[in-house]
């Protein structure tokens, strides 16, 4: 199964386990000043690394290394206990109210409830009233669920996540090694030009300065439709090592007419969708190009892919970009390309992930700030 299709399955998981291992946390901050100072350090550490495991696994959320003690597990616990008992609680007489209504209405068996309000009388069938009941019971449940998971994460990042001074270590380790990436992937670009330039254009131009050269001795008319055949193949050349280091479309048309004509390009059929609210800012529009345009290039030349889609969305402050393919799979993100696409994407405070299990599908996205 695909790890999006599994996600609530995964959450409700990660929500029933929060609360054995809250129930464990608030009984440790209890008993914990009975046991000596160096134990009861170890068995707190234990039981917060417990949490953070359980925050990883089933909600893909890694608050860092760094504080967390009993503090966090005692409200960890409350909240976990008492959240998690109310999520449950809900869902279990949503289930009630669900199974007593389609039970009614199925078997025929069933009474008048009336409902009196000012000014008002209703009269209604009791399967409809447990259906209606049910179904409110169960979105309230799962708005509860939600936000239980928003207010565990945010309780790590609080009091479990790294400190103000390791926090800001790690951004300037950060910034450095993106620093370093950023140069490395324009050394890596500006090899591909060169390569470029040597093996098709310098190439075609040696060949047409031959031509001319026999075209001064000879003046034979095909020689001529030779040589001029081949101009026109050297300015194509010129034109596709031109697109290939920057679209001037990009800039002047924006980003959807530069995919598009990425789509033309291509020899497996690519469908774009674009649903950015606007233009973007121009680092960022540019970063989005290139992976949408790498990704693409890496579809045909090695997934075997019959069709691409590309799909450029804005959500929460972020603009991200994802590229599937039902190609062969196995690509990496440490490899060809895709390694210069991460660094630059996460020079400008991006993530880049690449799904591609051996057997297909690929999906490569990347998450931009466009706020």
């Amino acid at each position: 199964m695909r790890r999006a299709a599994t996600m609530p399955f995964r959450r409700a998981v990660g929500l029933l386990a929060g609360m054995p291992t809250g129930l464990a946390g608030l009984g440790w901050t209890c008993v914990a000043w009975a046991v000596g100072d160096g134990r009861a350090r170890k068995v707190t550490a234990a039981l917060v690394e417990l949490e953070r495991t359980r925050l990883a696994a089933w909600y893909d959320h890694h608050p860092g290394r760094g504080r967390g003690g009993r503090a966090y597990l005692l409200l960890r616990g409350l909240l976990g206990l008492l959240g998690g008992y109310l999520a449950v609680a809900g869902l279990f007489v949503a289930a009630l109210f669900l199974y007593g209504g389609a039970g009614q209405f199925v078997s025929g068996d069933t009474d008048l409830i009336p409902l009196e309000f000012p000014g008002v009388r209703l009269t209604g069938s009791s399967w409809a009233y447990g259906i209606v009941l049910g179904l409110i019971t169960l979105v309230l449940s799962v708005a509860w669920s939600v936000a239980l998971i928003g207010m565990e994460r945010r309780l790590a990042d609080r009091f479990a996540g790294p400190d103000r001074n390791e926090a800001m270590a790690r951004r300037i380790a950060e910034l450095t090694a993106s620093r370093s990436g950023i140069v490395r992937a324009v050394d890596d670009e500006r090899r591909r030009i060169e390569r470029d330039l040597h093996d098709g254009v310098q190439q075609r131009g040696v060949a047409l300065a031959m031509l001319l050269g026999r075209v001064r001795h000879t003046a034979d008319p095909a020689l001529i439709d030779e040589a001029y055949a081949e101009s026109r193949l050297l300015l194509d050349e010129l034109r596709s090592v031109a697109w290939q280091v920057y679209p001037t479309a990009l800039d002047t048309l924006g980003l959807r007419t530069a995919l598009t004509e990425v789509a033309e390009r291509s020899a497996v059929p690519v469908t774009v969708g674009h649903a950015l609210p606007g233009r973007l800012a121009p680092e960022i529009e540019t970063a989005v190009y290139f992976v949408a345009r790498e990704a693409v290039t890496n579809a045909n030349k090695h997934a075997g892919a019959r069709t691409i889609t590309v799909d450029l969305r804005a959500e929460e402050g972020e603009v991200i970009v994802t590229i599937s393919d039902d190609g062969r799979g196995g690509a990496s993100p440490d490899g060809g390309g895709l390694s210069g696409l991460s660094r630059r994407v996460r020079a400008l405070d991006g993530t880049f992930d690449v799904d591609s299990p051996p057997g297909g599908p690929t999906k490569v996205t990347a998450r931009l700030p466009c706020a």
